[in-house]
């Protein structure tokens, strides 16, 4: 594994505008030195409004505003009119529906509050950013919602969101939040509310289309021989891909021992805190147990220097497969050979050139719902009635 600190030109060029002129970082400092009072602009922030000095200030206040002082409102100079956000349970495709969705998640869960863990960037103002923005929500069910009567109880749960940002308004967004670490806290059942979702899609028509081959393999031939590293733009994302693809498409799980620290700590679904490559190795391979043949695709990479020491990387990635074999997804009981798709986001932190934490986020919930989904569309009787026509006066 080579040193973190090898960078292509451009990202030598972006570093050597931090040096001199830095951007915010989360880990260190408390909220209100992430939006601050007074503060000069340190980054060109063409389009953006005054009071955001760099991208990493604009993604802590406005998340902040929006979410925490309930400025709901902020969403319609905030996002594009025809944003789409992509979620683990479905697609929203314009503005009004984000901001419909907001309200119905402040509803349910009112007192939840949102920490910013860190915020991993790229690009720029002109050609737009990207930012991958790891939060961790706590918070009480005390209000009648989507999750049913109010429980009472606390929960604790993490969310990752993926932005394309570009002159102040977010026009793309990918969000994974860990539904089923909330659903288990708060006591519910989880069968039941998959089925609830699932049902909710069905008798829209939707159901999940298997087509078949997924392109890990095609035919008869092995996974590729190598990853594909076009969306790399330093050394660091490039090695990252490559171990990745290695790891999850060609099953080479030693390969885990050889980028992890030894003292390496893992943030996984269902808040789950694991130390040491063991750790880290079983979670990989009871994923993949669960879906033997899926394929690991990622969408896309970024990278800053941490002053933590080191490099924080966010990858944005695909798991599809069916679910044909035992793992870490116990929900889902006996295989059923449904079809399912994963949107997950990975951080990684190197540092001395190995990694010494993982926070991986997918939600067990999304894929409990698509096997049920799956499983009501092979039932005849469920099939949706086609409606009667109306009859003349």
């Amino acid at each position: 594994m080579a040193s973190e600190d090898k960078t292509g030109g451009k990202e030598e060029a972006r570093g050597a505008r931090q040096a001199s002129e830095p951007v915010l970082q989360v880990e260190r400092r408390d909220f209100i030195e992430l939006v601050p009072d007074g503060r000069k602009r340190v980054q060109p922030m063409q389009g953006f409004d005054d009071i955001y000095t760099d991208i990493v200030d604009y993604i802590i206040r406005c998340t902040h505003k929006i979410w925490d002082e309930r400025d709901i409102g902020l969403i319609y100079t905030h996002y594009t009119h025809n944003c789409v956000l992509y979620g683990t349970m479905g697609t929203i495709y314009d503005r009004e529906d984000v901001v419909r969705d907001t309200i119905q998640r402040l509803v349910s869960l009112p007192e939840r509050r949102g920490m910013a863990t860190h915020v991993i960037w790229g690009g720029n103002d002109q050609d737009g950013f990207y930012t991958s923005h790891l939060v961790t929500g706590s918070g009480r069910h005390t209000q009648h919602g989507h999750y049913g009567p109010p429980t009472g109880r606390n929960f604790v749960s993490r969310t990752i969101a993926d932005c394309m940002v570009h002159a102040n308004k977010i026009y793309r967004e990918w969000v994974v939040s860990d539904q089923m670490a909330i659903i288990q806290q708060l006591g519910l059942d989880p069968h039941a509310f998959a089925e609830k979702v699932a049902k909710r899609l069905f008798d829209k028509g939707l159901v999940n289309i298997d087509i078949g081959e997924n392109r890990r393999m095609l035919g008869q031939y092995p996974p590729d021989a190598d990853a594909d590293l076009s969306i790399a733009n330093t050394d660091l994302e490039r090695e990252t891909l490559q171990w990745l693809h290695a790891v999850w498409n060609q099953r080479m799980l030693g390969r885990i021992k050889d980028v992890y620290a030894e003292t390496c700590q893992y943030h996984g679904p269902l808040m789950v805190e694991l130390y040491g490559i063991a750790a880290v190795t079983h979670q990989t391979l009871g994923l993949i147990g669960s879906l033997p043949d899926a394929r690991f695709r990622p969408q896309h990479i970024c990278s800053t220097p941490c002053e933590e020491g080191g490099t924080k990387v966010a990858v944005r990635w695909i798991l599809e497969g069916h679910h044909l074999g035992y793992g870490l997804l116990h929900e889902l009981g006996e295989p059923t050979g449904k079809h399912v798709q994963i949107m997950g986001i990975s951080h990684f932190h190197y540092k001395n050139g190995k990694i010494v934490d993982e926070w991986r986020v997918y939600d067990e919930l999304s894929i409990l719902m698509q096997v049920k989904l799956a499983q009501m569309a092979d039932t005849p009787a469920a099939q949706p009635a086609p409606q009667a026509e109306a009859q003349e006066d």
